[in-house]
């Protein structure tokens, strides 16, 4: 009796356990599955049944067991969970993540709300480079009642547009060679990051329009050097180009390569606006001996970018070492790049200017909203300083210590149109840089998949079966076009605004919406320091503070 108990019992778990099976089967999470196992076996046993139809089901065949197969893993592989839940048919999630940028950029973006630049602007450079029509027609889509709308000032009287080869010369009164840079430049972009192709079509082009090519970090590579065109070297603190095998500034080197007269001006890398206090490294597997080569390291060993510099570690010796870049290039202007972290230190900068009487020729203000290849989420949106807040802290700091009219200030973070330089211009910036600007020149569609080496255009990628997609020849004369027509379009700014250069432009040409009902103007926003106010001591409070923290002898602050 008992054992007839146990067999019932047995026999029931057993019925409930194949009911169970065939729920599952047959629900949502598990039907594909179900219904390729079944085809599958259907089409084997059809097969066996007529051997004369068994070729005409082989594909079938193979096609419903390999996903039969798939499924089955996907129940066992332990890495997804969705997968496990719902076997072949989770892989359709997969698929949509994977073209999801390209489907909201295509079917569902509006004109204003692409990111990091809108379709609109996008358009705009892309239409620049190739010469066509650049107009809009049936008046803004800017909703010019919403909180934050700038505009610019127009004049009842004015000027003729003036010829739109804006230039300025950099180089204070300890630099015999100063350079006359164009006001729009491309900004910093390292061989490595860009293509081969990208950097030639950039020097190139910035040969044919006469303005200058940052080099980025990454050293003076073939390619740059290839086209002929105007170089600004930027020395970030892996010292790529000039450094000794242990990782330190080597001076000979330095001197050997800022000697070329192909480099007008060098400039030291303090930070980078959109990873500003991040070193980086480029793994052993990733040098390649062209990198090697270019950047001075060992093949086989890691390409370390240290977070901090090791040529020096006070203010003063920061401005020392400026010095010493002056010298060793041939008295070419020298400056300095960075995004504004903590104020005291950039104060703390500006009081070892003081102290040593070294100045920089220069100063790039790059911003938070600045462009990278690759950089951690919370770096990208959470840390520095905003490029137009950084550049009015720099060029306010040095109205307070009397060096502005020494010192130039350059702009980058964001610049794609002419509003968007004459803004920066009338905040502060002498000079404006772009990045991201020139790669949509070159035909950049903003993938987003510059940190996989899948760039889909050939702009940022070392895969040479990539690279070559960019014709080299047709993206000189689109480099040269965008920024000729930026600069047409600023010179229409500007004369009507009543002006005849940009370095006219003032605060007070600018206005921004703070509510629905009030606007401001950029002088109330951004308000002015008086010349000397620093040295003679200063109440306002973005200075106040931070000026009494500010140490010659160290970047921290004062206890």
């Amino acid at each position: 009796m008992a054992n007839d108990t146990k067999a019932q019992d047995w026999l029931q778990g057993w019925l409930n356990g194949v009911m169970t099976m065939l729920a599952l089967a047959i629900s949502p999470r598990f039907i594909v599955l179900a219904i390729c196992g079944l085809v599958t076996a259907l089409l084997i046993g059809i097969g066996i049944v007529d051997r004369k139809l068994f070729d005409a089901l082989l594909v079938p065949i193979l096609i419903f067991g390999a996903l039969t197969l798939l499924g089955v893993y996907d129940l066992v592989q332990t890495s997804h969970a969705v997968l496990r839940n719902y076997p072949i048919s989770a892989h359709l999630r997969f698929l949509l993540e994977e073209i999801r940028p390209e489907m909201r950029q295509y079917f569902f973006e509006s004109e204003k709300d692409g990111k990091p630049f809108s379709r609109d602007i996008r358009a705009v450079v892309y239409q620049r480079a190739k010469m066509q029509l650049d107009k809009r027609p049936f008046g803004t889509q800017e909703d010019v009642y919403r909180e934050g709308y700038e505009w610019m000032h127009h004049s009842v009287s004015p000027k003729t547009r003036a010829d739109e080869k804006f230039r300025i010369t950099i180089g204070g009164p300890d630099c015999a060679r100063p350079y006359s840079a164009s006001v729009f430049n491309v900004s910093a972009m390292s061989f490595g990051a860009l293509s081969p192709n990208a950097i030639r079509a950039l020097n190139a082009g910035a040969r044919k329009g006469g303005f200058a090519h940052d080099t980025g970090e990454g050293g003076v590579s073939p390619y740059h050097r290839e086209m002929g065109g105007d170089l600004i070297w930027e020395i970030g603190s892996g010292y790529f180009g000039c450094r000794n095998r242990d990782g330190s500034f080597n001076p000979e080197e330095f001197a050997r390569v800022a000697s070329e007269d192909r480099i007008k001006m060098v400039e030291l890398k303090m930070s980078q606006g959109a990873k500003p206090g991040h070193g980086g490294v480029l793994p052993a597997a990733k040098v390649s001996a062209e990198i090697a080569k270019i950047r001075g390291v060992a093949m086989g060993e890691d390409c370390i970018s240290p977070a901090a510099h090791s040529a020096f570690s006070t203010p003063i010796g920061m401005m020392q070492f400026i010095a010493e870049m002056r010298r060793l290039s041939g008295s070419k202007p020298a400056g300095f790049k960075l995004c504004i972290g903590h104020t005291w230190e950039f104060l703390a900068i500006c009081k070892a200017m003081l102290e040593t009487g070294i100045y920089p020729d220069f100063i790039v203000v790059d911003g938070n909203e600045g462009g990278t290849g690759a950089a951690p989420l919370e770096f990208m949106d959470h840390l520095g300083m905003p490029m137009r807040q950084g550049v009015n802290f720099v060029h306010n700091a040095l109205i307070g210590i009397n060096a502005r009219g020494r010192v130039k200030v350059g702009a980058s973070g964001k610049i794609a149109t002419a509003f968007d330089m004459a803004r920066a211009m009338a905040i502060g910036a002498d000079w404006c840089n772009s990045a991201r600007g020139f790669m949509f020149s070159l035909g950049c569609i903003q993938s987003l998949s510059c940190h996989t080496d899948r760039c889909p255009t050939g702009v940022s990628t070392q895969d040479p079966t990539r690279a070559r997609a960019l014709h080299v020849p047709l993206k000189i004369d689109r480099v040269c076009n965008y920024h000729h027509a930026t600069l047409h379009s600023l010179s229409e700014l500007i004369a009507a605004a009543g002006l005849e250069h940009p370095q006219e432009l003032r605060p007070v040409h600018f206005s921004q919406r703070t509510s629905t009902t009030d606007v401001k103007s950029f002088a109330q926003l951004y308000p002015s320091l008086r010349p000397g106010e620093l040295i003679d001591g200063t109440d306002d409070p973005r200075f106040r503070d931070a000026w009494q923290l500010a140490r010659v002898d160290s970047f921290q602050p004062a206890a």
